[in-house]
């Protein structure tokens, strides 16, 4: 997908383009790095249909400012947004992150700037936590390694009904742990439920009323000691950037799995290699890297006990419509005045600085 532009303001009103939701739009809009969100099965109509659209493929850091320049809003997935850059744009006044974790935005300096920061937070919910047990599963049941062997002939030249090539768990009356018990966390939970598991869960408020039955808030220490799985679901902040350090990892029980779909800052990665070739854990499934893409040698994507999927666990064509859609509300709520999934908020309603076009 190369570079692409949506000028529907030609086919309204001089007061600018009014889109399906019945709010005048902002405009210019510029799409940073657009290729995941839309490969070719989600078309960009919802954000289209609010004025000047220009959506690339992707960014580099070195283009950042140039193809920013004069955009009112800027939309961006993993492209960054430094201080040095939001201070060359002028005329930008609304960051929409086509994430839920926003540690691609310099926060602070979109606030010192007047630029209000707006989130999707709850558009993969379902989709990640189905990743979770694709990857769970995978490990736990060994599928890979089974059907390769059947490919392999070692079934139909072996002389027993089953060929088992390693241990198998069960599910059910293992403990899971998950730390950052939010949206997705807490879908994961009840999936982990209905395999009849028991549920830790971390969370700082600890304030969700949790209607599960075998279920109880724990600490984050007690649960990489207890739990035959960690899963991690808590965004990526300064404060807690490599917390699954050789310390925490050293506690885990021999043989349990550690999943990631979350942020693959949350891990010292060199600590997880030591770790699983102590056995501590003895398994883990990543969907996200510290580095995206990673290097081809990585020792987490070559290494026997890890399983490493390319940052997909978003990817579900129903969740990635959902976030385009989301994405065209935040900024059409933006535009009228009454921001939604607002990150960083400026100190006044964007009408009441006469910053949008009416």
């Amino acid at each position: 997908m190369g570079t692409t532009h949506h000028d529907l303001e030609a086919e309204n009103s001089g007061e600018g383009p009014v889109s399906s939701l019945g709010v005048v739009s902002c405009s210019p809009i510029v799409v940073l790095d657009g290729a995941t969100l839309n490969p070719g099965d989600n078309p960009w109509g919802p954000l289209a249909s609010l004025g000047a659209l220009t959506v690339h493929a992707r960014t580099s850091p070195q283009q950042v400012v140039d193809r920013a320049r004069g955009a009112r809003v800027v939309l961006t997935n993993k492209t960054v947004l430094t201080r040095q850059a939001l201070e060359q744009l002028p005329d930008l006044r609304l960051i929409c992150v086509l994430a839920t974790g926003v540690n691609v935005v310099d926060l602070d300096a979109a606030d010192s700037a007047g630029v209000t920061v707006c989130n999707v937070p709850d558009y993969s919910s379902e989709s990640v936590a189905q990743h979770v047990f694709a990857l769970l599963l995978h490990e736990t049941n060994a599928v890979a390694l089974h059907g390769q062997a059947a490919r392999d002939g070692e079934w139909s030249g072996g002389p027993d009904f089953s060929l088992c090539k390693r241990p198998l768990m069960e599910l059910a009356g293992r403990t899971l742990g998950i730390v950052g018990y939010g949206r997705i966390g807490a879908t994961v939970g009840r999936i982990a439920h209905a395999f009849g598991m028991q549920v830790l869960g971390f969370s700082p408020s600890r304030s969700a009323v949790v209607p599960l039955e075998r279920f109880r808030w724990s600490g984050i220490e007690e649960i990489f000691a207890l739990a035959d799985v960690v899963s991690l679901h808590c965004p990526l902040t300064s404060e807690n950037a490599g917390f699954v350090d050789s310390r925490r990892l050293s506690t885990m029980r021999e043989g349990s799995i550690l999943v990631n779909t979350a942020r693959g800052g949350l891990v010292d990665e060199a600590a997880l290699v030591a770790a699983l070739d102590s056995g501590r854990p003895g398994l883990a499934a990543l969907d996200v890297l510290c580095v995206e893409p990673p290097a081809a040698d990585h020792p987490l994507v070559l290494h026997p006990r890890c399983v490493v999927t390319p940052h997909v666990a978003w990817a579900t064509l129903a969740a990635r419509r959902r976030l385009m859609e989301i994405t065209a509300q935040n900024i059409c709520c933006y535009a009228a005045g009454c921001p939604q999934n607002v990150v960083v908020a400026t100190h006044s309603s964007a009408m009441e600085k006469g910053k949008v076009p009416r």
